[in-house]
Order: structure tokens, then C-alpha cells, then sequence
């Protein structure tokens, strides 16, 4: 149920434990959402890659270093009709296609004409109903692709300002089935009545793609937030290999949640020991524009502080 106060999420995919980049995203996007006196909720993006107990495992984490949510934690396998819908609703209005294209297809394919660099090359867009028909004979088995009618969107980011990027004929539904991450966020988002997308900057270059879908479905667009990662010190994101990089590793190292959460509000600039402690100074104009660095071990360095 949509809040009449707007939403702030987190939406972790359970397929395996957070790392302490993900905790200070999720520490972030709670910030954001209690200190404009919005909602906080907790989405499990379960439709892909899903580890047993991983989402559980995720839950507690969270807890552990204070983080509450409203209402019951919601999972997107439970909502297939909801994306079903939707891509029911774009496909009535004409706007969209089967691509029967394999992935090392598109790989080799050239980028479409007047496109941006890497967008889908439309190979099936204009197929005929026969063209479609010979493609199935065949076995192969058809994604749902946007039929887009703009090669570019523009969003505002409260971090990064205005930013034009690029938007292709974007897959609703794989060919497995499987609905597609781009349409299930906008699709969920919406029904939720999250008003505040707060996530990581990696993901910005995907966010003009959503908001033009979500304008097409005649849904609000959020108020966007693309906070730095968390990188090693190779530069490169933060992965499991990279260490203690986990709550349960922190634990085992005889740290406790609140010197993990003391890290993170380092890394931001404050001194504070619990999540509550960060609520109270926590001024999102002072947030750092440049990623963490993590050392392999251990509590944690960070470079580039305001």
C-alpha cells in the first residue's frame, strides 16, 4: 500500500552476505528516508540469483546496526502479476516487441544507427508476424523489449544534478520468463509509494531508462540520490574476496555492529556509534563525492574525506 508520507528503500538482492558497501548504502537510504520524515522500507529483489538464507541472514544484518523499516518486509516473487500487468498494459498501447536475440548476438551486433554507444541495434523491432513465427519454429524463445520512442531521458539527482542518459529498447521480460530488474523497480516503486530512491551511483547510468518507463506508464517519477560506493583498494568495487568485508567477518575479528556503524559514519564525516546517534547530525549536503576505500582487512581506512 502506497504511503500518504512518501517511502525512502533499500532493496538488497539475497544472494549471498551484504558487505559493508552495501551496509552504508542501506545506512544512506535510511537517512535520507528518516530525516525527511519519510517511510523506510525493505524490498527483497528475489526473482534472480537467490541464495538459501540469504535474505534472512540480509534482515538481521540490517537490524544489527539499527536500521527499522515500516510495514512487513515485501518480496518481489510474491508480485509476478504486478510486472505481468504492466507489461500487459505497454504491449496494448504498442510498445513493445519480441527480440529472440541471444546475448552473444547483441554483443556482436553494431549499435543502431543515431544511437548511443552500446544501445540494442533494434535487430527485432521490425520483424513481420511471419519473421516472428519462423523465429519460434525454430525454439527460441522470446524476451518483451520496450519499444522506445527517445534515445535519451533526463533526471535530476540530488547528488549529481541534471543527467541526460541514454535509453534503448530495454528488456521488460527475458526470454525466461523472468522480469526484467528495469521494469520490476519502476513497477514496485510505484505501488509502494517510494518517492526517494536513494542507491548506488554505479546504478545511474540505468535510472533515465526507468524514469522514461515509469513516465510511459503514466507513474511518478522518484526524487533520485546516487551516493558513492565502496571500492577496494584496487579501485574497484567491493566483492567478498576483498576481505572482512562482512558484519559476520567484522564479528569474527571481535568488532561489534556499532564499531561497523562508527566506520561508516567515519566515512561520512561524523562521529557517531549507532545509527540513531547519525540520525541526529546527519546533513545530506555534506555527504562525500568520492568512494570509500576500503583496506583488505580489518576496520576500515577511508580516503577522500570532506
Amino acid at each position: 500500500m502506497p504511503t500518504s508520507r512518501g517511502a525512502g528503500r533499500y532493496a538488497p538482492s539475497p544472494s549471498g552476505e551484504l558487505h559493508v558497501g552495501n551496509l552504508r548504502t542501506a545506512v544512506l537510504a535510511w537517512l535520507f528516508a528518516r530525516t525527511s520524515e519519510r517511510e523506510f522500507l525493505i524490498r527483497v529483489d528475489d526473482l534472480d540469483r537467490v541464495r538459501p538464507g540469504a535474505a534472512e541472514r540480509q534482515l538481521d544484518d540490517l537490524a544489527a546496526i539499527g536500521i527499522d523499516w515500516d510495514g512487513p518486509v515485501v518480496y518481489q516473487s510474491e508480485r509476478l502479476p504486478n510486472y505481468a500487468a504492466a507489461v500487459t498494459e505497454l504491449t496494448a498501447a504498442g510498445r513493445t516487441y519480441e527480440c529472440f536475440c541471444t546475448r552473444r548476438e547483441i554483443q556482436q551486433a553494431a549499435t543502431a544507427p543515431h544511437g548511443p554507444m552500446g544501445a540494442y541495434p533494434g535487430t527485432c523491432r521490425q520483424l513481420s508476424e511471419a519473421e516472428r513465427a519462423a523465429k519460434r519454429a525454430e525454439g527460441r524463445v522470446g524476451a518483451i523489449r520496450l519499444r522506445a520512442d527517445v534515445t535519451e531521458y533526463e533526471i535530476t539527482d540530488l547528488l549529481h544534478g541534471r543527467y541526460r542518459g541514454a535509453v534503448d529498447d530495454l528488456v521488460l521480460r527475458r526470454g525466461d520468463g523472468v522480469p526484467a530488474y528495469n521494469l520490476t523497480v519502476v513497477v514496485d516503486d510505484a505501488a509502494q509509494g517510494v518517492d526517494q530512491v536513494v542507491r548506488g551511483d554505479d546504478l545511474l547510468p540505468s535510472t533515465p531508462r526507468q524514469a522514461y518507463l515509469a513516465q510511459l506508464l503514466g507513474l511518478t517519477v522518484p526524487v533520485y540520490a546516487h551516493v558513492p560506493l565502496v571500492l577496494n583498494e584496487e579501485g574497484k568495487r567491493l566483492a567478498k574476496r576483498d576481505g572482512a568485508v562482512s558484519l559476520s567477518d567484522q564479528r569474527a575479528l571481535g568488532h561489534t555492529p556499532e564499531d561497523v556503524v562508527a566506520a561508516i559514519a567515519e566515512s561520512l564525516g561524523y562521529s557517531a556509534r549507532t545509527t540513531a546517534e547519525l540520525r541526529e547530525v546527519f546533513d545530506r549536503a555534506r555527504i562525500p563525492r568520492k568512494p570509500w576505500i576500503l583496506e583488505p582487512i580489518g576496520l576500515f581506512r577511508q580516503e577522500g574525506c570532506p
